[in-house]
């Protein structure tokens, strides 16, 4: 963690996703380096070309379309993770421009961060170079795969992937300090779904 001090003066890649509106098409965030920070969101349409293949011209012709709310729902879900997918109908809880074709166009950053994943039951240990404190960016308690922290774990057990949890538990045990270790429990953080084997996701950075 020598070079951690640096990481808050990184260059930030900016990337974007679109997806055509479809209960079943996914939008995949994900960051090679660091982790996701959410910039924007739309859910509606702001041009005629996005997503128009197929279309009739009068389903494209409202480009002033967007759902309220719609960043706010990204941030929570995404900010923090290396990976995130999630399905438009996630966003879709009302229809801004009724007839109109809508697609999701997510801007975020990979924000460098020191990203860690902790299995139910284990302990994370928070730490950074002497002279330096902890800044939790994000943590999240609960399963949003079916492949992290599985191993010989009954398949009933990991089946909920839909099962999010996001704290603000971990910032208030260890921001500050220049080391924190905090259980992965559900004593810890409740349990935010019943039978499933969860883990915690933290991303936090080391400041000067």
């Amino acid at each position: 963690l020598a070079a951690t001090c640096l990481l808050m003066t990184a260059d930030v890649s900016t990337e974007r996703a679109i997806t055509c509106d479809d209960s079943f098409n996914v939008q995949r965030l994900s960051c090679e380096n660091g982790v996701i920070s959410v910039q924007a969101a739309l859910y509606g349409r702001a041009d005629s070309q996005t997503c128009s293949e197929g279309r009739p011209p009068q389903q494209l012709t409202n480009t002033k379309c967007s759902q309220q709310g719609t960043v706010d729902v990204l941030r929570k879900r995404c900010d923090g993770k290396r990976v995130c997918e999630l399905n438009t109908n996630v966003v879709r809880t009302s229809d801004p421009c009724f007839g109109i074709y809508k697609y999701l166009e997510t801007n975020y950053t990979c924000f460098p961060a020191i990203h860690l994943v902790i299995c139910e039951h284990s302990l994370a240990h928070l730490y950074c170079d002497q002279g330096q404190v902890i800044i939790v960016y994000g943590a999240d308690y609960g399963r949003r795969d079916q492949t992290t922290c599985s191993y010989k774990r009954p398949a009933s057990q990991i089946r909920n992937a839909e099962c999010s949890n996001p704290t603000s538990k971990v910032a208030e045990s260890c921001n500050g300090k220049n080391s924190c270790i905090i259980k992965a429990s559900n004593s810890v953080f409740g349990d935010p779904c019943v039978g499933t084997y969860k883990y915690l996701e933290v991303a936090y950075t080391c400041q000067c």
